[in-house]
């Protein structure tokens, strides 16, 4: 299952992205309002969970400086991976797009698909906040 966010244009270079994403404590600011915990749980991990939902535990699998991060869940129950990739626009502003990427039986994809889609897209959306 392939999901993409929408393409957002974020008022900050794509050096100082790569950097805010690469520090997993950065993404409490992208999460939704409807977080029920997030804990950093070392330099390259963290655990969250929604109302509603499992909690996840996402670890920094790979880092291309200044035009892509990609994380992956720690447990091999639900493979993913999420892929923030950045493009630079010019010196203050840069457009990034979040890729999740996961291997699921049919049923659970479509259970999945709808609150995966908003989830990806409500992190796009806050990107103006790191």
């Amino acid at each position: 299952m392939n999901l993409e966010s929408p393409k957002v244009t974020v008022e900050k270079s794509a050096a100082y992205l790569f950097s805010a994403l690469s520090d997993v404590k950065n993404f409490e600011k992208l999460m939704p309002e409807n977080i029920a915990k997030f804990e950093v749980l070392g330099d390259d991990i963290f655990n969250f969970g929604l109302k509603g939902m499992p909690e996840i535990k996402l670890r920094m699998r790979e880092k291309i400086p200044n035009s892509k991060v990609i994380l992956a869940a720690a447990s091999d129950k639900l493979p993913f991976t999420l892929t923030a990739n950045i493009d630079a626009l010019n010196d203050s502003s840069s457009a990034v797009q979040l890729q999740f990427q996961g291997e699921f039986n049919p049923m659970m994809a479509m259970m999945i698909k709808g609150p995966i889609t908003k989830f990806i897209e409500t992190l796009a959306e806050n990107m103006h906040k790191l």
